[in-house]
C-alpha cells in the first residue's frame, strides 16, 4: 500500500546568484537556465549547489544557472514532464522519483542489491554499457541524459529499533517507489510525501522510519534528530542519480559549455564519493544521536534472495529491462568472482 500526498509551492527561491561578471545585470546575450534538484535546501548545499557555483563562476556572463531546491518551482514527482516541457531546463534526480516514462525508471534510485559500494555505479555505467542505455531510453522522449552518478547507500532510520525482519513488519516508511515495491512483501508500507515534509512527519508519527538515506544525510538534513536507530544492513549500496537537461535547450548549447556543464557535473559526482564514503564510516563511529542495530546476517539473506527474484520479475517486463538486469548479474557475478575486496560475503 502507497499513501501519496502532494503540495504546490506557489512561491520559489533562486539557489544561485549570477557571479560577479555578470554585475550589475547580466548581459542581454547570457543564457539562464533553471534547474531543479530533488533535494532539499540543506542537502543540495552537498548534492549540487557547489557544481552550480563553480560553472556559473566559469561561465561568466556567457550563461548562468539558476538552481531551485525539492519541489519549489513543480513536485518531484512531477519533474520528468516540466523538463520534457521545458517547463525547466535542467534536474537532478532519480529516474524513479521524477516518474520518467522510461523503460529504465525502475532502475533509478535504489535498485535493490544492485550495487554494494558507490563504486560499482560509475563501473556500470561507464564500463558495462548502462550510459549507452541511459542515453539512448531518453532520447526518445526528448531529453538529454549528462551523467550518472552514485549518493549514497540505503539504509532504514527509525523510532523503534530493528533487530529482526519481523520488526519492519507494519512500519510505515518514506522510501522510493521501487524500494518500496520490493520492501512491501516484508511488511513494510511505503509512504510518500514531499521530502520537506518528512521530519514533521515522524515527530507527528505519521511515519515510523526512512528507508531514503545513508547516516550522513540522516544527520545533514536532520532526520537523526527525530530518529532514534539506523540499521546497518542496506538494500542497496549506493543511490543512481543523474543530470537532465531538456534535449532542445541543450542542442542550443555551444560545445564548449556542454562540455563545461559535464565536466562540472562529474565534479560533483566525485565529490559525493568520498562525502558520503567518508561519512556512513565517520557518523557510525563518532555519531551520537542514533544507535546502531542489526539484523543477523543468516536472516537477512532471506531480504538478499528475494531480491534475485525481484529482478527476474523486472526483467520478465521488457526487453529493455531485461538487458538493463543481465547488466547487473553480470556485474556483480564478476565482482563475486573478483572477490576481495571487491565483495565480501560470497
Amino acid at each position: 500500500m502507497t499513501t501519496s500526498r502532494r503540495k504546490f509551492l506557489k512561491t520559489a527561491g533562486v539557489g544561485v546568484a549570477a557571479a560577479p561578471l555578470a554585475a550589475p545585470a547580466l548581459a542581454q546575450s547570457t543564457i539562464t537556465w533553471r534547474m531543479q534538484t530533488y533535494a532539499g535546501a540543506a542537502l543540495a548545499e552537498h548534492m549540487v549547489k557547489p557544481a552550480i557555483d563553480t560553472f556559473n563562476k566559469i561561465a561568466g556572463d556567457r550563461m548562468q544557472i539558476e538552481l531551485y531546491f525539492a519541489d519549489q518551482l513543480v513536485p518531484t514527482g512531477e519533474l520528468f514532464r516540466a523538463l520534457q516541457r521545458g517547463t525547466i531546463d535542467a534536474v537532478q534526480s532519480d529516474d524513479d522519483s521524477m516518474a520518467s516514462p522510461t523503460e529504465v525508471t525502475v532502475f533509478g534510485g535504489y535498485f535493490p542489491f544492485g550495487s554494494r559500494y558507490s563504486l560499482d555505479v560509475p563501473v556500470l555505467f561507464n564500463q558495462y554499457g548502462l550510459d549507452e542505455i541511459w542515453k539512448e531510453e531518453y532520447a526518445k522522449v526528448g531529453v538529454k541524459h549528462i551523467s550518472a552518478g552514485s549518493w549514497d547507500p540505503c539504509h532504514f532510520a527509525t523510532k523503534d529499533p530493528i533487530n529482526s525482519l519481523a520488526d519492519l513488519e507494519g512500519k510505515r516508511v518514506f522510501t522510493f517507489p521501487t524500494a518500496g515495491r520490493f520492501l512491501s512483501q516484508f511488511g513494510v508500507v511505503p509512504v510518500t510525501l514531499p521530502w520537506e515534509d518528512i521530519e514533521v512527519a515522524v515527530q507527528t508519527g505519521e511515519l515510523d522510519g526512512i528507508a531514503w538515506s545513508g547516516i550522513t544525510e540522516d544527520y545533514t538534513v536532520g532526520w537523526a534528530d527525530v530518529t532514534n536507530y539506523f540499521l546497518t544492513n542496506n538494500i542497496s549500496g549506493a543511490w543512481i542519480g543523474h543530470f537532465f537537461a531538456n534535449m532542445g535547450r541543450w542542442e542550443e548549447l555551444p560545445e564548449d559549455l556542454k562540455l563545461l556543464l559535464t565536466t562540472c557535473m562529474e565534479q560533483s559526482h566525485y565529490y559525493r564519493q568520498w562525502w558520503y564514503w567518508g561519512g556512513e564510516a565517520s557518523l557510525r563511529v563518532h555519531g551520537e544521536k542514533m544507535q546502531l542495530t542489526s539484523i543477523p546476517d543468516a536472516e537477512w539473506d532471506q531480504v538478499e534472495q528475494a531480491a534475485q527474484k525481484f529482478w527476474d520479475e523486472i526483467a520478465a517486463e521488457s526487453e529493455t529491462k531485461a538487458k538493463v538486469v543481465e547488466i547487473f548479474k553480470k556485474y556483480n557475478a564478476d565482482m563475486a568472482k573478483a572477490g576481495r575486496p571487491y565483495r565480501y560475503n560470497v
